[in-house]
């Protein structure tokens, strides 16, 4: 429904004289979706999260904010956003509650209602104990985290994350993974990240970009339920040639490893147990795959891939 669009962005285009950094991306965001921008390096994501947060304007193409056109009323559209660009803007000589104090001014949270505000950004982040200490002595996981608490003190409708965990440590990562999904309990959240398991452990849908082009849309469980299942399987001693009726393929990797491609109507794994007992193959593992996030994100933004699209 046309209420749940918290943003719509058509045709958006951004051109440095003959250079086209984005080029015709059509975007939307609903209520309640967690949305991954995913590209490799240079290929317009940060351009696009420029121009969907009103810092970069666009050479063609619209967006509308909850609603509100973001050239025709720039304040009102931004009003129903939060932003962490990729580097997160914080002050390191201010304390944390002196910085999320001037963000709630800048988003006009209304002076009576800022204390409380700070108090539940803070929660909403795990801040609360770092209140009082300068941004600059903390660590790039915390400064992270006040990036967050910024974007969100005005309670937009909207967050949008350009490489929310770049540069973190592993530990880093993954609280700053599980605050995204806090938060989107309560925000629509756009993710950019070149990063793939970034957007699958957060994200409910992926938009592809290549080159300044949207080259694939897709929820990731729509992926998952359509996707052509193989199974591979390995025997420690396994058959000269092993053939099974109702399969589409079945290619031998070598080992005793085989690759068994069938419909999706049809589950060969019942039938592979039966024969390995019965024959004595020694059945040492069998799993199912699908083709993953991973090798639709390659084959889209390889080389070869896109030497293919241009001759096509």
């Amino acid at each position: 429904m046309e209420h749940d669009i918290l943003i719509e962005a058509r045709g958006l285009t951004r051109r440095y004289g003959p250079n086209v950094a984005v080029e015709s991306i059509d975007l939307t965001l609903r209520r309640g979706e967690i949305l991954g921008l995913l590209g490799p390096n240079g290929a317009g994501k940060s351009t696009t999260m420029k121009m969907l947060t009103g810092n970069l304007a666009p050479t063609g193409g619209t967006v509308k904010i909850n609603g509100i056109d973001l050239a025709a009323d720039p304040k009102g559209a931004k009003r129903s956003i939060g932003y962490l660009p990729e580097q997160p803007p914080v002050h390191p000589e201010l304390t944390v509650d002196e910085y999320l104090g001037f963000a709630a001014a800048l988003h006009g949270v209304a002076k009576k209602d800022r204390a409380a505000a700070l108090q539940r950004a803070k929660q909403a982040c795990g801040l609360t104990e770092v209140s009082r200490r300068l941004i600059g002595n903390l660590s790039k996981g915390y400064q992270q985290r006040v990036g967050l608490a910024q974007a969100i003190i005005h309670r937009p409708p909207v967050i949008i994350l350009d490489e929310p965990t770049v540069g973190l440590d592993p530990i880093q990562i993954r609280e700053i993974r599980s605050l995204i999904a806090t938060l989107a309990k309560e925000h629509s959240v756009i993710l950019s990240s070149h990063i793939l398991p970034e957007i699958q452990a957060v994200c409910s849908r992926v938009l592809i970009v290549n080159r300044g082009r949207v080259v694939f849309h897709e929820s990731l469980a729509k992926l998952a339920s359509e996707a052509i299942p193989s199974y591979y399987v390995q025997f420690s001693r396994p058959p000269e040639h092993l053939e099974l009726p109702g399969v589409s393929a079945i290619s031998a990797l070598g080992e005793g490893r085989y690759r068994i491609e069938s419909d999706p109507s049809f589950d060969p794994r019942e039938a592979l147990v039966e024969r390995s007992v019965a024959n004595g193959w020694g059945l040492l593992e069998l799993r199912r795959q699908t083709r993953s996030l991973e090798e639709i994100f390659v084959s889209l933004t390889s080389g070869e891939a896109n030497e293919l699209r241009k001759a096509a």
